[in-house]
C-alpha cells in the first residue's frame, strides 16, 4: 500500500517520523559546518564529505527504516535509473554536502519514500534556516506549515531558471549539453542560475520563487525529493522529450505550467 492509500492518520505519523528524523540529522549537520572551507587537496575534500556523510548516517538510516517496517535502503545516493519493485529510502544525507565542505550555506539533508519507483513522501529540511520542506503524494507541498504555490509566470523571457551538474566527473558529452543549454537559455530565458544542488533550485521552483530547473542527469537522490515537491505544488514535471518523469528517467525538467513548453522547445533538441 502507498502512503497516498493509507488513512490520513497514519500518512500524518510517517511524515511526522520523517521529519523528526531529517530535523535530528540536520542537528549532527548544523554541528560540523564551520565558517572556513575544509580540506586544501581533493583528498582531503573528499574525506571531509564522506564524514559528513557517516555522522548524520549514523542518526537518519535506523528511524527511517523503522518508520516505515519491510523498507529497504538505496545505498548509493549516485545512482540513477529504477529501483526494484517495492518501498525504498533514497536519502542525501548531505545534499550539497560540497558546498558545506566550503563553507556555502546551500545544502540541506534530505529524505523520501520511493514505492515502486513513485516518490510517495519527501522531507527536505535546512538546518541554517530552519526551513522544513514536505510533500506527500496526491496531498500537496509545504514549508513548514504554508501550501506552497508555483510560480505563475507565461514568458520565458521574464523567467530565473537553473541547472547544475549532477556530480563530479560526469561525462564530456554531458559537459556539452549543459553548456550548450546554458547558452540556449541565456537568450531564452531572463537570468540562468547554474549552481548545486539540484535540491536547493527545486525547491525555489516549488515555492515560486524560480521559474524552471532542468538537469541532464538520472541521479535519483538529487531529483526525487524536488520532483515531488515541485510536482505537488503545480509545477510540471517531465523529461526532456515531454514525458513524465520517473525513476529511470536520463534527463529531467521541472518548470512552472506557463513557460515548461517553451523551456521544452529550447531544451529538447540538445537531449
Amino acid at each position: 500500500m502507498s502512503t497516498a492509500a493509507m488513512p490520513v492518520d497514519a500518512v500524518t505519523t510517517l511524515l511526522s517520523e520523517v521529519t523528526a528524523a531529517v530535523k535530528s540529522a540536520g542537528v549532527t549537520l548544523l554541528d560540523r559546518y564551520t565558517s572556513h572551507a575544509r580540506g586544501a587537496s581533493l583528498d582531503e575534500v573528499v574525506e571531509e564529505i564522506h564524514a559528513n556523510e557517516d555522522a548524520v548516517l549514523d542518526v537518519l538510516r535506523e528511524p527511517l527504516l523503522r518508520a516505515r517496517q519491510g523498507s529497504r535502503w538505496a545505498e548509493d545516493e549516485l545512482a540513477g535509473g529504477a529501483l526494484p519493485p517495492g518501498e525504498w529510502w533514497v536519502v542525501d544525507p548531505a545534499e550539497g554536502n560540497i558546498n558545506h565542505v566550503h563553507a556555502i550555506d546551500d545544502w540541506a539533508v534530505t529524505a523520501t519514500l520511493v514505492r515502486d519507483n513513485r516518490p510517495v513522501p519527501t522531507v527536505v529540511h535546512l538546518p541554517l534556516t530552519g526551513d522544513t520542506y514536505t510533500a506527500v503524494a496526491g496531498g500537496g507541498a509545504r514549508l513548514n506549515d504554508r501550501p506552497m504555490g508555483v510560480s505563475v509566470k507565461t514568458d520565458l523571457g521574464a523567467a530565473l531558471v537553473g541547472t547544475g551538474q549532477a556530480k563530479p566527473g560526469e561525462d564530456k558529452d554531458t559537459y556539452r549539453r549543459i553548456g550548450e543549454s546554458v547558452t540556449a537559455l541565456l537568450t531564452g530565458a531572463l537570468v540562468v542560475r547554474v549552481s548545486v544542488p539540484a535540491t536547493m533550485q527545486l525547491i525555489h521552483v516549488a515555492a515560486g520563487r524560480m521559474d524552471a530547473f532542468w538537469q541532464f542527469s538520472d541521479v535519483r537522490s538529487g531529483l526525487v525529493a524536488g520532483a515531488l515537491l515541485v510536482s505537488e505544488a503545480g509545477d510540471t514535471v517531465t523529461d526532456l522529450a515531454g514525458e513524465p518523469w520517473s525513476t529511470d528517467s536520463q534527463d529531467f525538467l521541472a518548470a512552472a505550467p506557463g513557460i515548461h513548453a517553451a523551456a521544452l522547445d529550447i531544451l529538447s533538441p540538445l537531449a
